[in-house]
């Protein structure tokens, strides 16, 4: 795919950086930038090279929502014949981590693809909010479902009913976001993350979280079931030979992703 609206890099071993480059609509995500993210992420998911992915927009705006010019003179048969957000189920098909690094607005659509990923790590910045109240409509694309797990029903209600923002601090202490650094140094602290994560041995990382995004969708004792099923399923792997003989050696061990 030819991409227009957005940027990609390998800013550090092992970690390949989608950025969102529509600054002049403060990043809104259209299909197109949509469609042309996902296909990069595929593309990152599927380097051996690769170990970790980030997806970020600029200091100003992560994504501030949808693109409403788009979206204005459609009518519910014509949304739903396009079905646009169907094809965000794609992003729950990467098996590698996804962090997002979010930095001033973050809205709408743009907080719901920040929710998909594994990991936030904020700007100052970073204000998070579900808008869509005021255009009379509703969130689409996980608002809903995310975001009351992220911090609770009672909370995500006034987010979305009173278009409430909840600015990075509040982020941080209500557990949507891992960490808040100053806007100058987020992104590469980011990549600091991301490339520690992409020096773990890759299946491993890989199981584990497929087994944390298992959890909201099975019981406590299916969960743990699945989560032993991986558990076994990593003891065939090199990596865990050569993890357990550098921990008895006494070395640091030299992990070969298989």
């Amino acid at each position: 795919m030819e991409y227009r609206y957005i940027l990609c890099e390998t800013p550090a071993p092992g970690v390949g950086l989608v950025r969102f480059n529509r600054p002049q609509a403060l990043n809104a995500l259209n299909p197109r930038l949509i469609a042309e993210s996902f296909a990069a992420l595929a593309d990152f998911d599927a380097d051996e090279e690769i170990g970790c992915l980030i997806v970020t927009g600029n200091d100003r705006a992560f994504a501030a929502g949808a693109d409403i010019k788009e979206m204005a003179e459609r009518n519910a048969i014509e949304m739903m014949t396009a079905d646009d957000i169907t094809d965000w189920g794609a992003f729950e098909q990467l098996r590698k981590p996804v962090i997002a690094a979010v930095s001033g607005w973050a809205l709408g659509g743009g907080c719901e693809y920040a929710m998909m990923c594994d990991f936030i790590v904020a700007s100052e910045t970073a204000r998070f909010g579900q808008p869509e109240i005021t255009l009379g409509i509703m969130p689409g694309a996980g608002g809903t479902q995310r975001l009351p797990r992220a911090i609770g029903s009672r909370l995500a209600l006034e987010v979305m009913l009173a278009n409430r923002h909840l600015k990075a601090p509040q982020a941080l202490q209500l557990g949507l976001v891992n960490h808040v650094f100053p806007v100058e140094t987020y992104l590469a602290e980011t990549i600091a993350l991301a490339g520690k994560i992409a020096a773990m041995p890759r299946i491993a990382v890989q199981l584990i979280k497929d087994a944390v995004r298992k959890t909201g969708q099975m019981s406590l004792p299916d969960g743990l079931d699945y989560e032993k099923k991986n558990f076994y399923l990593s003891f065939d792997t090199e990596d865990k030979r050569e993890g357990m003989a550098a921990f008895i050696e006494k070395r640091p061990p030299q992990w070969r992703n298989r």
